[in-house]
């Protein structure tokens, strides 16, 4: 999804106090209390409160923020709370401390007075039987410096029943200078109810809170608004907002890790202000680690993740994205795309592990590496984070010149596939996913065209036949279904259609993102109508308050800070580090020039040598991501040169353009590839294509032409070299490897064998597009699987190694035999299968060469389907069928 829109919701109006006061017996003594010991309130609610946090973060926040000089150039003063809403505990004392501020921390230069009260209307608690009325008034004498504050206290009663919670406005009186932006409420926590019972089971408290909640409490749990959107803060208690979400980019002032807890825990303290106080689930689209925090771990994006066919490193990074986003107080990842990508020119084919549904099933143990077991037991913990599959069903298959969307030319278009196709390569990957317990499903932009049910296209977010009954009703998923972006505003039809129409499909919340006003309202008004059931109102919510039960924010929802400095840690950092290495494909070796010796003299050039923006690409700190250096991490170049020296080698050097002296060099290495891009705006025809730039091919030109080289390509798809390969020593696909670039050097100087397998089919042309494994005309570049290696030694299937036999022939028998034996005696497990087949891969590849034709080609790329699908033996069998038609 893209990032923020402009347009603004519009307030509600505040509900009407329910019935729920009753007589209440004071207690004896004041209670204070202490932050994490059953005081007013809980520790991390009092340290966002404390200080003025709140007002400090976001220009939204009640508690405002310093005034402006007036005209003459004195410093204006303005009054100020140090937070809009004080949970307090039933018999406890709410403490608010006032404060006058003004610019430059410079004194005031006149009395300024504060006149508070309780009294009025407005709160939902009983004066007198709820809590002790206030009154009074503070003075802030002139010359009082900046920053002065004094604290009202407001004691509450201790009651005996169950309750919801209730609001206790402080009314406050301002002269002699600004008064604060809202009134701040105090606001005594709901108790004894049974939803707030953590020992119940999660079925019988979500059974419990929804009975309580009335229709525009639950219509407001299905709303998810941006948080950039807000008109204002206190619009998540006026709506009960279910969920905020940051888009691409939307993020706090300063982008630090610390910043972005409190802004969430700023969030999540608004919520408490509602009666029923259901924690906000906030989400963000961290699709390559915790990607919009400056110094997080940015891994590579999903392709390369699929180059490196090792599941278990999958399960590694998606644990570490799930630690680093927890720890900033986010409990939802919209990631990972399980889009089976069909077509490079799709500018989302990054986000795709890969062409083949074999493989994106096979990289789903992300899943369990960001949200721990399928049963959702361990979301509660403070370094694991609720996922969403998405986009269901059918993103990767747009055709191409189908989309309608601005510009774009593939994105948001229309997926046009038999019953057949549609089962067995974009379906399974969500199959996998739900036995998976992926906890939230976002449906595609895209729109479905089934051919032979003579049915038109529909868009996937009002498809009920595929989200209801497909998704919910055939394959379990128990889980709740999340809206793209504003994705139901593109169902034909007027809004409350829209509404109508993706709701009763099946969707549980939709993102809004900006008019959540309107959406609630229309939400509301169509259940009213009978055009929505209640029913299916109480289906979505809960399922929705079912995740936030599990995922134990009504027990802590502010952010626990404990793993805070693990974001971008070296632990992490090694995981991203492995990561990069192993998403290396090398297509091309010729005469041996990798890996690259320390004591070479090498010669780096080209635009994405030096451009940790371009190696991480899109989806990175902004939506659509950026050139230079836009966070934290190591370029290829830093790498390189860290390898170098570490080894005592010759410095290296580096011309972007290839313009210095290439004389008296041992090796070249050109890094070109890809600038940023994210979603449609990367789409080819709209302002891109799959040819490098002129600059990059003048540096491949340059520099193949004077010195052995390897050229390294740096994007999100496949390139088209067209007669240029001829003129390339080495070429390696390196993807979008993100942070990390020590890693793409550890390959490159032999630190790490060279182990990565195309994860899509490398075009000889853009004309042969869309071209994939398993096709019945199949004549690429590179065939879907193609890997070489620098090993020097070939794997044995029992783990060992030996060295490759001259017999290419016999030693593919003897792989044949034992993936036979191995099935037959049923010990055939993953590991040992794949190194058979990868075994037998390399004979293949080392008599192919270069001479690849598609009688090679086909059967090796449907060699790596069926040992993804478990058939080490028929896939054994496909790569003889590759040696044979070798010649």
């Amino acid at each position: 999804m893209p990032g923020n829109g402009a347009q603004r919701g519009q307030r509600a109006q505040r509900g009407q106090r329910g019935p729920w006061g009753r007589r209440r017996a004071w207690s004896r003594r004041r209670q204070g209390g202490q932050p994490g010991q059953g005081g007013r309130l809980g520790s991390a609610a009092a340290s966002l409160i404390a200080g003025a946090v709140v007002a400090a973060l976001l220009p939204l926040t009640g508690g405002g923020a310093a005034a402006a000089g007036t005209a003459d150039g004195s410093p204006k003063a303005q009054v100020v709370t140090d937070a809009a809403v004080y949970p307090v505990k039933e018999g406890r004392t709410a403490r608010v401390r006032i404060s006058v501020a003004t610019t430059g921390s410079a004194p005031i230069d006149e009395s300024v007075t504060v006149d508070y009260t309780t009294e009025g209307d407005g709160g939902t608690a009983t004066s007198g039987e709820d809590y002790r009325p206030v009154r009074g008034s503070a003075t802030f004498p002139a010359g009082t410096a900046s920053g002065t504050s004094r604290t009202v206290e407001v004691v509450t009663a201790r009651g005996g029943g169950a309750e919801p919670a209730e609001t206790v406005p402080l009314r406050l009186t301002v002269s002699g200078a600004e008064a604060p932006a809202e009134t701040p409420r105090i606001v005594i926590d709901a108790h004894g109810l049974p939803y707030l019972d953590p020992k119940l089971p999660v079925r019988q408290r979500v059974k419990d809170l929804l009975s309580r909640m009335s229709l525009e409490e639950k219509a407001g749990q299905m709303t998810q608004a941006e948080r950039n959107a807000l008109t204002s803060q206190g619009d998540i208690a006026a709506y009960g907002l279910g969920s905020l979400l940051s888009g691409g980019g939307s993020v706090p002032t300063p982008n630090t890790p610390e910043t972005w807890a409190r802004m969430v825990d700023a969030f999540q303290l608004r919520a408490r202000a509602t009666r029923f106080q259901i924690p906000l689930v906030y989400g963000v689209d961290a699709v390559h680690g915790h990607n919009n925090v400056v110094g997080s771990t940015i891994m590579p994006h999903n392709i390369g993740l699929g180059a490196s066919r090792d599941p278990r490193l999958a399960g590694k990074t998606g644990a570490v994205t799930a630690s680093e986003v927890r720890a900033t107080g986010v409990p939802w990842d919209f990631a990972p795309c399980l889009c089976v990508s069909r077509d490079e020119r799709w500018g989302r084919a990054y986000e795709s592990f890969g062409e083949d549904p074999a493989l994106v099933t096979a990289m789903e143990t992300v899943i369990q590496g960001m949200q721990g077991a399928p049963s959702g037991k361990d979301l509660d913990r403070r370094d694991k984070v609720l996922t969403t599959a998405k986009h269901f069903v059918g993103d990767g298959g747009t055709e191409f010149g189908s989309s309608t969307t601005g510009s774009y030319t593939i994105d948001q278009g229309v997926t046009k596939v038999t019953r057949e196709e549609l089962e067995r390569i974009h379906l399974a990957p969500f199959q996998e996913a739900v036995d998976r317990g992926v906890g939230t499903v976002m449906p595609s932009f895209s729109s479905l065209d089934i051919l032979g049910d003579g049915q038109a296209p529909l868009k996937m977010h009002a498809d009920g036949a595929m989200i209801d009954g497909v998704l919910k009703d055939r394959m379990g998923f128990e889980g709740f279904v999340i809206s793209d972006w504003q994705a139901i505003d593109q169902i034909p039809g007027d809004y409350p259609s829209d509404v109508r129409t993706s709701v009763n499909a099946g969707v549980d919340m939709i993102m809004v993102p900006t008019a959540y006003a309107t959406f609630h309202t229309t939400l509301v008004d169509e259940v009213k109508a009978g055009r929505i059931s209640r029913a299916r109102i109480d289906d979505a919510v809960s399922r929705i308050l079912t995740a936030k039960f599990r995922l134990g924010l009504f027990e802590k929802p502010y952010a626990d800070r404990s793993n805070l400095d693990r974001i971008g840690s070296a632990g992490h950092r090694a995981v991203a580090r492995e990561a990069a290495a192993k998403s290396q494909v090398l297509l091309k070796n010729d005469g041996g020039v990798l890996p690259l010796k320390p004591s070479q003299k090498v010669y780096v050039a080209g635009s994405n040598a030096d451009d940790l923006g371009n190696q991480t690409g899109g989806w990175t700190i902004t939506w659509q991501g950026s050139s230079g250096r836009n966070t934290q991490g190591t370029t290829i170049l830093e790498g390189m040169r860290k390898a170098q020296s570490r080894a005592g080698g010759a410095a290296i050097t580096y011309s972007e353009d290839a313009s210095a002296p290439t004389d008296g060099y041992d090796a070249g290495v050109v890094v070109v590839g890809e600038t940023p891009y994210a979603e449609g705006v990367g789409d080819v025809g709209n302002g891109h294509d799959l040819r490098l730039s002129e600059a990059d091919q003048a540096a491949v030109d340059r520099v193949c032409g004077a010195m052995k080289c390897a050229v390294l390509i740096v994007s999100g798809r496949p390139q088209i070299l067209g007669d240029r390969l001829g003129d390339i020593d080495a070429l390696v696909a390196s993807w979008l490897p993100g942070t990390e670039g020590d890693g793409v050097a550890d390959v490159l100087y032999g630190k790490r064998a060279f182990t990565g397998q195309l994860p899509v089919t490398w075009p000889r042309s853009e004309a042969q597009l869309p071209i994939n494994v398993g096709d019945a005309a199949y004549d690429p570049q590179y065939p879907y699987g193609w890997g070489l290696t620098t090993s020097t030694r070939a794997p044995r299937a029992d783990g060992a190694t030996r060295a490759p036999r001259a017999d290419g022939a016999e030693r593919l028998k003897e792989l044949a035999a034992e993936a036979e034996a191995a099935r037959k005696e049923g010990r055939a497990d993953v590991a040992k299968g794949r190194a058979i087949v990868t075994a037998a891969r390399l004979v293949v590849q080392d008599r192919v060469g270069q001479k690849i034709t598609p009688a090679v080609a086909k059967p090796f790329a449907e060699a790596d389907h069926l040992l993804l699908g478990g058939d080490a033996a028929g896939a054994v069998r496909k790569l003889t069928e590759a040696y044979r038609a070798a010649g």
